[in-house]
């Protein structure tokens, strides 16, 4: 079975990700291609199309949201992800189960009592006129049927247990705005695919083919600390059959599509600007393809990271407009004035043209 080494594998997470040529495409083929973006801080995917599209407009993605064919929702680990509606649809059923039980273990014990059936019924009635609603106001009516529960622990479940989206115009291109929560069917026009047949996974099966498409070669761990989903063995075994099998450094099965790309190792990989929380580092049970344990806490940590040659080698910020990078190694003469160019480049992405300043740290040491 071939070997690919951590640079080879790096490459081919470059390359589904968009971060290895900028691609041409629509922004919402671009969220349906990566399975969605985590965007629970609302600007973040902003950068994060912007580091992978040839060309983004930020009003066109926030005309999107207003649309409603993209759609902020908690989904993959119950964390906020900015999703095509299609996929939304397609896959919140299959995601329920986790997101329940995702909100039961940070609140054990104080849904003792409560039926949830009978809290997602009322959670629907709150919503049930396709007026957006705060958590508060969503908990100020449930509260009077379950006084002794933690307030936000009921707000967490509602929100778990009933497909909801954030509406605009939190999420919006430069706006800050709370969330408002609206029911999925009444945002989008229909109700959510239902759940499929014991003994049947078609959503499963298309994830496994999903995930790799945007984020393989990977190992069946890799896939579930991707989605939070548990159950998936079975829909990697209905398609086992149409994948190819490689090995990891670490001995490890990596599967993948036999079509998609996987470049050479010594294909040259352009700096990138990566925003907060991005699934390019955050969607692996391993993560040393693309980030070095020493730095591995940055990932969950929401700090922006720089990719030099494919790796995470810098931190960014903003301030007073100006981009800021602190390289966490040593780099070269040439790594600082690509990184240095492609951080101008970023400053004026999101400055609208009006500035280009960018400040690179002396490396450490």
């Amino acid at each position: 079975m071939t070997v690919l080494d951590n640079r080879a594998l790096n490459r081919a997470t470059l390359a589904r990700q968009l971060l290895l040529d900028r691609a041409d495409l629509p922004a919402v083929n671009a969220v349906a291609h990566l399975c969605g973006l985590q965007a629970q801080e609302p600007q973040e995917p902003y950068v994060g199309l912007w580091s992978r599209l040839r060309d983004v407009d930020p009003a066109d993605v926030s005309d999107l949201l207003v649309r409603r064919r993209l759609v902020r929702t908690h989904l993959m680990r119950r964390t906020v992800h900015l999703l095509t509606a299609d996929d939304v649809l397609a896959w919140r059923s299959r995601h329920g189960g986790m997101l329940r039980q995702r909100v039961l273990g940070v609140y054990r014990g104080e849904f003792d009592g409560v039926d949830l059936d009978e809290l997602a019924a009322a959670g629907r009635a709150v919503l049930a006129d396709g007026e957006p609603r705060t958590t508060a106001e969503i908990v100020r009516v449930l509260a009077a049927r379950w006084p002794a529960s933690d307030r936000r622990a009921l707000g967490e479940m509602t929100i778990a247990l009933v497909p909801t989206a954030q509406a605009p115009p939190r999420g919006l291109w430069r706006t800050s705005a709370g969330v408002r929560a609206v029911a999925l069917a009444t945002w989008l026009g229909r109700e959510v695919d239902p759940p499929a047949p014991d003994g049947a996974d078609p959503v499963g099966r298309e994830l496994v083919r999903r995930y790799l498409a945007a984020y393989g070669p990977a190992a069946s761990a890799d896939l579930r600390a991707w989605c939070g989903l548990a159950g998936l063995s079975a829909a990697v075994a209905a398609v086992r059959d149409e994948l190819v099998a490689f090995r990891d450094e670490r001995g490890r099965v990596l599967l993948d599509l036999p079509d998609a790309p996987r470049p050479d190792s010594d294909t040259p990989a352009p700096v990138r600007f990566l925003p907060a929380f991005d699934n390019a580092v955050l969607g692996y049970h391993d993560r040393g393809r693309i980030i070095d344990d020493a730095h591995r806490n940055l990932s969950v940590a929401g700090t922006r990271v720089v990719l030099v040659d494919g790796r995470v080698s810098a931190t960014w910020t903003v301030e007073a407009g100006d981009v800021l990078v602190t390289p966490l190694r040593a780099l070269t003469r040439a790594e600082r004035a690509a990184t240095a160019e492609e951080g101008a480049a970023l400053a004026s992405f999101l400055s609208d043209g009006d500035s280009d300043r960018v400040r690179v740290a002396a490396s450490p040491g």
